[in-house]
């Protein structure tokens, strides 16, 4: 009963801490302005995709590496 409650209790201060992050200066950014306004703002959303597209093959191509190495292993014992 414990761990729920210290569960529900850090969902709680996670929530709190959320409202009080979105202050009304959040809507003022001058430069995602200037990047939307550019048009630069789809280059940048471009190069985030490319590098997480990167990284997650990276992951799986780690993970069947890795699989194989297991495989490998159990089958000399």
């Amino acid at each position: 009963m414990t761990n729920i409650r210290k569960f529900l209790t850090l969902i709680l201060l996670f929530g709190i801490e959320q409202l009080y992050a979105q202050n009304s200066n959040a809507g003022n950014v001058e430069m995602a302005d200037d990047f939307r306004n550019s048009g630069k703002i789809y280059v940048v959303i471009a190069v985030v995709l490319i590098i997480l597209s990167g990284l997650l093959i990276y992951v799986a191509t780690i993970d069947r590496k890795i699989s194989r190495m297991e495989k490998d292993i159990e089958a000399k014992k």
